[in-house]
């Protein structure tokens, strides 16, 4: 299993690089070529999302993102470090402040695009930050 790890400072302009790096990387994996700009949309999602979380939380630490080749599938892990807890009081009542609920609308909606372009995504979240790990899968290597 061959890994690249990228980490960038949560900056817009860095996004363009990862997806550039994830496509040359999900190329060389095996990655079908009618499906790479599928990859490239999806990993400029995902990390304009982990940009705009950190962005908003005020947090500096850097975006990470891993580009995993395995036997049979090609995946990318893209992590943030933006808490995600709902204080007590917002749980019960089920309100929130106009900044929280546009941040969550634009957080519901980065998803959505991810997940119509992904068959395989798969997303987590707790107080340490966040995760969305999306597989696609290679074609088998042909011999010359």
């Amino acid at each position: 299993m061959a890994t690249v790890e990228l980490r960038f400072s949560p900056l817009p302009e860095h996004v363009r690089t990862a997806r550039l790096v994830a496509a040359a990387v999900a190329r060389r994996s095996g990655v079908d070529e009618a499906v790479l700009d599928e990859v490239r949309l999806a990993v400029g999602e995902a990390c304009s999302r982990a940009v705009g979380l950190h962005q908003s939380s005020g947090i500096s630490a850097p975006v990470r993102v891993a580009l995993i080749e395995e036997e049979k599938q090609f995946s990318i892990e893209v992590g943030d470090e933006a808490p995600r807890s709902v204080p007590p009081s917002a749980a019960a009542d089920g309100a929130g402040s106009a900044d929280d609920l546009e941040a969550e609308g634009e957080d519901e909606m980065g998803l959505a695009v991810i997940s119509g372009l992904v068959d395989d995504v798969e997303v987590s979240a707790d107080t340490d930050g966040g995760l969305i790990r999306m597989s696609w899968p290679t074609l088998p290597a042909t011999l010359p």
